[in-house]
C-alpha cells in the first residue's frame, strides 16, 4: 500500500531553509513515519542525518542535562547535518534546547522535530521561538491519501484535478464510477483517516483499533495535562461526539457533566491542544443581529469521533448523516490547510455552516432540495463579495462532498 501525504512537498522545500521545522499532530497520526520518508529524501541526495527518538530515555536523560550533548551522538564538524528527533516534548525543556542548537550551529545543522500535540508545545515551550521554527501540522489522511493508501490512485488523482468542478468531467467521470468512488468514501466517513485504521481490512479490527486510540489518548494526554476527573473529561467528549456540528455552552456543559465553567473551559483547551476537536468561532460585520460568542465543535477526525459514541453502523442505516456529513467538510477544509474557519449565524436562526478566508462560503445539505436560497438573502445582501456554494451529496450537478474535495 502506498503513503503518500500531502505535506511532505512542503516540507521538502522547506529543507534547505535554517528554520527548525516543527511537525506536530494527534498521537498515532503518523509523524514518526513522515519522518522515515524524509529520510528517503536525504539517502537519495547522499545528505549527512541522523534520527533519535526521545523515547530512549537514557538518550532523554543525556539531553536534559545540556543540548550540546547531542554532539556524543552527531560528529560537530562544517559539514551540512539534518537532525532528525522524534518526540520532542519528552525533553524538560525543549524550547531551550531547539532554540540553543539553533542560535549555536544553524548554519551546519537543520533541526525536524515532531511533538504528539500542541498541548505540550504551548506549556513546555516557554519561549516561542519566534523567527526560528516553522510548524507544520499533521492530520489524518485526507480522502484523497485514503485512496491511494487503498490503491484508488485515479480516484485519487481524479477528484484531485482543479477543473473536476467547472468541467463536464465531473458528470462523464461520475456516472460510471460513482458507484465504487462512494463505497470507499463511505469506508473513510465511517473508519476516519489514522493510518493504522486505514491500513486495517478487517472492519472489527478497525472498531478495535479505534477504541484503544482514544483510551490511550485518555491515559496518557490526560494524564500528562494534569487533570484529575478522568471520568468527567470522558463524558465531556463523548457529549461533544454527541452534539458534532453544535453550538458549545461552557455553562451548559458544566451543569451537565457536573464541573465548574472554568474546568470545562480547560478541558476543551486540551482537547483543541491534542488535535481531537476544534472549536470555529462566529463569522461577523458587526450586524448586530449576529451571535458572536458561543463556537461550534468539530472533530478532526470522523472515526475517532464514532469510536466515542460506538457507532459504527453502515451510511445508510445511520441517523446521524447530516452531522457526519458536515464534518466530514471541515476535515477536509482543515486537511487542506484551511485554517480560517469560521459559521455565520444570526438570532433569528439564519446560519451558514462554513465560512473559509472570509471569501468562501459553504452551506452543508444531505439533500440539494433543502437548499432553499430565498433562506440566505440576508447573508447574501450583507456580504456580496462572499461566494455561496451548497455541498451536498450525491448530485451530478451541484457541488457535492467529492467536488469539494478537490477545492484544494
Amino acid at each position: 500500500m502506498k503513503i503518500y501525504r500531502s505535506i511532505t512537498p512542503k516540507i521538502i522545500k522547506n529543507l534547505e531553509k535554517e528554520d527548525i521545522l516543527l511537525i506536530v499532530g494527534a498521537r498515532q497520526v503518523g509523524k514518526t513515519t513522515l519522518l522515515k520518508q524524509i529520510i528517503k529524501v536525504f539517502k537519495e541526495r547522499s545528505a549527512q542525518y541522523f534520527y533519535f527518538t526521545l523515547e530512549d530515555r537514557e538518550l532523554l536523560e543525556v539531553l536534559d542535562k545540556h543540548p550540546n550533548n547531542i554532539f556524543q551522538y552527531i560528529p560537530q564538524n562544517t559539514q551540512k547535518t539534518y537532525l532528525l528527533i522524534d518526540e520532542i516534548q519528552y525533553l524538560k525543556d525543549p524550547s531551550n534546547f531547539l532554540k540553543y542548537i539553533y542560535d549555536q550551529y544553524k548554519n551546519t545543522i537543520k533541526l525536524i522535530v515532531t511533538g504528539s500535540s500542541a498541548f505540550y508545545i504551548d506549556k513546555k515551550f516557554k519561549d516561542s521561538l519566534a523567527g526560528r521554527k516553522k510548524i507544520i501540522k499533521l492530520y489524518p489522511f485526507n480522502f484523497s491519501e485514503f485512496l491511494l493508501s487503498k490503491g484508488a490512485s485515479e480516484f485519487a488523482e481524479k477528484i484531485s484535478q482543479p477543473t473536476f468542478v467547472e468541467s463536464d468531467s465531473k458528470r462523464d467521470f461520475l456516472v460510471p464510477d460513482r458507484k465504487q468512488l462512494e463505497i470507499y468514501w463511505n469506508e473513510y466517513v465511517l473508519f476516519g483517516g489514522y493510518p493504522k485504521i486505514v491500513m486495517e481490512s478487517d472492519y472489527e479490527e478497525k472498531q478495535d483499533y479505534l477504541k484503544e486510540l482514544y483510551q490511550s489518548f485518555l491515559k496518557k494526554d490526560v494524564l500528562d495535562s494534569a487533570i484529575k476527573e478522568e471520568t468527567a473529561f470522558y463524558k465531556l467528549i463523548k457529549i461533544l461526539a454527541s452534539q458534532t456540528g453544535q453550538l458549545v455552552n461552557n455553562q451548559e456543559l458544566a451543569r451537565t457533566v457536573g464541573v465548574s465553567g472554568e474546568t470545562i473551559s480547560k478541558y476543551l483547551y486540551v482537547l483543541q491542544k491534542s488535535f481531537i476537536i476544534q472549536l470555529i468561532p462566529t463569522f461577523s460585520g458587526n450586524m448586530r443581529k449576529e451571535l458572536v460568542k458561543m463556537p461550534k465543535v468539530f472533530f478532526f477526525d470522523n472515526g475517532y469521533r464514532n469510536a466515542l459514541l460506538n457507532s459504527f453502523s453502515l451510511w445508510g442505516d445511520r441517523l446521524d448523516k447530516g452531522e457526519l456529513l458536515e464534518n466530514s467538510v471541515f476535515v477536509e477544509l482543515t486537511k487542506n490547510s484551511m485554517e480560517d474557519i469560521k459559521f455565520w449565524r444570526t438570532q433569528d436562526k439564519q446560519e451558514i455552516d462554513f465560512i473559509v478566508n472570509e471569501k468562501y462560503a459553504f452551506e452543508v445539505k444531505l439533500n440539494k432540495n433543502s437548499f432553499k436560497a430565498a433562506k440566505y438573502k440576508t447573508f447574501k445582501n450583507k456580504y456580496p463579495d462572499i461566494d455561496l456554494k451548497l455541498v451536498t451529496y450525491s448530485d451530478f450537478y451541484e457541488l457535492d462532498i467529492f467536488d469539494f474535495i478537490s477545492l484544494n
